[in-house]
């Protein structure tokens, strides 16, 4: 890492040779190169064509999109970047987490598949089912993804 001042105040900015990360937790099967776009079933909410895809910065919260994902195929974990502009998840930065410690955002642009996380640790089978039931609850009473209302 490179330490440099800020001419103008006077403050360090640290620099880094290494990009942002992002995961993206799914059931989909994917290859290097493929690109994850918009347009498909959601996972949450209603359901239906989703308008964005989401991304997270941090691996436990791509665990949990991999845990809670619909489909029929294995859990997976993908290092993808953004074409394009992202932005904070109202779902999790709205309602839930407020300053979105959990780093999770959204977009219409399409994610880059580069890479593929093998080894990780799901969460305990008992806590993923409680978050099933959770969601299913949401649902029931109709309260419905923020991702929805767009």
């Amino acid at each position: 890492m490179i330490m440099q001042k800020d001419r103008l105040e006077n403050k360090p900015i640290l620099q880094t040779p290494f990009a942002q990360t992002y995961f993206h937790g799914t059931k989909a099967n994917l290859e290097l190169g493929d690109f994850i776009e918009a347009g498909f079933n959601s996972n949450f909410g209603q359901r239906k064509n989703a308008k964005y895809i989401f991304l997270t910065a941090t691996l436990d919260a791509a665990i949990w999109g991999a845990e809670l994902a619909i489909g029929e195929g294995r859990e997976r974990i993908y290092l993808v970047e953004p074409t394009g502009k992202i932005e904070d998840d109202p779902d999790l930065t709205d309602r839930k987490f407020p300053g979105n410690p959990t780093q999770s955002f959204r977009s219409t642009q399409p994610f880059k598949v580069v890479g593929e996380v093998t080894l990780w640790r799901g969460h305990p089978a008992e806590q993923v089912q409680a978050m099933k039931d959770g969601l299913a609850k949401l649902r029931e009473q109709g309260v419905n993804s923020l991702n929805d209302e767009d």
